[in-house]
């Protein structure tokens, strides 16, 4: 017996072979009893845990050779309420620590299915598509065994952000030519209406907002709008902080804006000694080797230093897109092949983040424009509005400079101090908008920002050359490598 639990996995159906054999290790506290024949080795963890990392193997002890079917098929993964949908000729609903199996008849595995985990098979995604396409009840407080017209609408929204129209039409082509085999005619004929409405070519009902709005040629990125809302409530949640910017005597407005446009441009690789934007700027000096670059810098100068433009915010979403566009057109003029002024035509990324398909840009900026109304403070609504357009990244270059600038302006609307992230804070700051885009965590970019902004408001941003001297000693000018090296981060002034 020892050698047989040895070999048994951590969570195992027992069969008419080994009854007995479990029977005595359960009596003698080796095995431990989870649900009707469902037993396991493991003697400490939750039932729910246990029955969970072993779910597969379980399924196939209990219906050998089923057909993961129905929402689960789609979803890939028990449903809210532990359901766990199968087609097994037999065998009853089982109810587990968290989990129900709900077997039902019907056709089984097809040549278009795909093998799966202990010799289950999983529905084809045409296949699966078609058995979501009919319609089901819930029943003694279970879901439905198929998805609502609402999320299947979202489940292909997902396929086509993802994987292109060409796909969805290989979907609708492929369930169609399964069709008849299975019986689901009608189900075919339905998911090819509801394929057409989603692409623009045909007309009907669509229950889900993404759908609704991609029927509307405004489609969005559902998940971008999920990192924006958590952002949103996170902001909204923190406790207000008011901070005005100080009335500063000439040259200290110029001097600030000229350090926020130099550090801009230096997060984003475009990087000059303070003594060459000095001529750059005030005396038109533009490098003839670099000359995008330089045109970057006085395109980002000529806005931040600009009163007037930076008291421009957006009133609603057409006149959001217009300034975007036309903020985005001053920083890359000299940049024609970035196409200033104009959306992105083709996607972008940075490292391993993929940002918003060229489709999705519109309806994305419009929808997260809603969520940025709501935001009251002039840091929430800084905060927010930078990682919108960052997130978003509409542009095919410049994004990083034109956030900026948008959150900039929210602040100075607002009469409080600027934001501005020099050199040696230049990881903390992209490490912290990675943090929120691929681990949902709103809070390192918001302790970021609001470390930048009590930084800027310390410095006494006097005249070019004693600024220089200033930032010097608080590190501001250091590569964020060589400071991690030498154990140097961004010090306060003293």
């Amino acid at each position: 017996m020892n050698r047989l639990l040895s070999e048994l996995p951590e969570a195992f159906v027992s069969h008419t072979a080994i009854s007995r054999d479990v029977s005595r290790a359960v009596k003698t506290g080796r095995l431990r009893k989870l649900a009707s024949r469902l037993y396991t080795r493991n003697l400490d963890d939750a039932p729910e845990d246990i029955v969970k990392r072993n779910l597969w193997g379980i399924v196939a002890g209990y219906f050998p050779g089923a057909l993961v079917a129905d929402r689960t098929a789609l979803e890939a993964d028990p449903a809210g309420d532990g359901s766990v949908c199968l087609v097994s000729e037999r065998g009853r609903t089982t109810e587990l620590p968290g989990v129900v199996l709900r077997p039902r008849r019907g056709h089984g595995p097809i040549a278009s299915d795909t093998p799966f985990v202990s010799g289950l098979y999983l529905s084809s995604r045409a296949r699966a598509y078609l058995e979501n396409m009919r319609p089901s009840r819930a029943r003694s407080g279970r879901v439905p065994r198929t998805l609502t017209r609402a999320e299947v609408e979202e489940h292909l929204d997902r396929l086509i952000r993802i994987s292109g129209e060409d796909a969805a039409n290989r979907l609708r082509d492929e369930a169609r030519a399964l069709a008849a085999g299975l019986d689901m005619e009608a189900e075919a004929a339905h998911l090819q209406t509801l394929i057409g409405t989603l692409l623009g070519t045909r007309q009907s009902r669509l229950d889900s907002r993404v759908g609704r709005f991609r029927g509307l040629g405004r489609a969005y990125d559902p998940d971008r709008l999920e990192l924006l809302h958590r952002l949103q409530q996170s902001l909204r949640d923190r406790p207000p902080s008011d901070r005005p910017a100080p009335r500063r005597a000439a040259p200290g407005p110029v001097t600030l804006a000229f350090f926020e446009a130099y550090f801009s441009n230096f997060v984003e690789g475009t990087e000059f000694l303070v003594d060459e934007a000095v001529r750059i700027v005030f005396e038109g000096e533009i490098p003839r080797h670099r000359r995008a670059d330089a045109r970057d810098v006085v395109g980002t100068w000529r806005l931040v230093s600009d009163r007037e433009e930076m008291c421009r915010t957006p009133e609603d979403s057409e006149g959001f897109l217009d300034l975007l566009r036309e903020r985005h057109g001053t920083i890359l003029v000299g940049r024609p092949e970035m196409l200033p002024g104009q959306f992105k035509e083709t996607r972008n990324r940075a490292g391993q983040t993929m940002f918003v398909a060229p489709e999705l840009v519109l309806g994305t900026l419009e929808q997260g424009f809603a969520l940025y109304r709501s935001l009251e403070s002039p840091f929430e609504r800084a905060a927010y509005m930078m990682f919108l357009v960052s997130e978003v990244h509409p542009f095919a270059d410049g994004n990083g400079r034109v956030a900026r600038v948008m959150m900039n302006a929210e602040l100075v609307v607002g009469g409080e101090e600027r934001i501005v992230i020099p050199t040696v804070f230049r990881d903390d700051y992209l490490a912290a908008l990675r943090a929120l885009s691929r681990t949902q965590r709103p809070e390192p970019l918001i302790r970021v920002l609001d470390y930048a902004q009590r930084w800027a408001i310390a410095v006494d941003w006097t005249s070019i050359p004693e600024t220089q001297r200033e930032l010097e000693a608080c590190n501001a000018f250091l590569d964020s490598d060589e400071a991690e090296a030498e154990g140097k981060r961004l010090r306060m002034p003293r």
